[in-house]
């Protein structure tokens, strides 16, 4: 996995896709951590599809997000247990990859 600073300021896209979630534009966060809550509590889980968070000059898709909200690093407590759930697509190619 991948390690972020968890205070640092955060750029989220949320869509079903990432053309979609580029169009809805992003929603600004004062820390990566309340960003990554948002995404995961607030949000409609198929916003993760096409889910980015930007911070700093690194881009992380929602299966990132995912891990970033499971991690020991996540430094507040977790109102929810939702896993995230890749596209077909990325379930299709895991069956080819196994």
């Amino acid at each position: 996995m991948t390690n972020i600073e968890m205070n640092a300021r955060a750029a989220l896209y949320l869509g079903s896709d990432w053309h979609n979630a580029k169009q809805e534009g992003s929603r600004e966060f004062p820390t990566a951590a309340k960003a990554v809550r948002f995404a995961m509590e607030e949000a409609a889980p198929v916003s993760l599809r096409g889910a980015r968070m930007i911070v700093g000059d690194r881009s992380f898709a929602g299966e990132d997000i995912a891990d970033f909200y499971r991690s020991s690093a996540y430094p507040f407590e977790r109102k929810v247990t939702r896993k995230y759930r890749p596209s077909r697509t990325a379930r299709w190619l895991q069956k080819l990859n196994s």
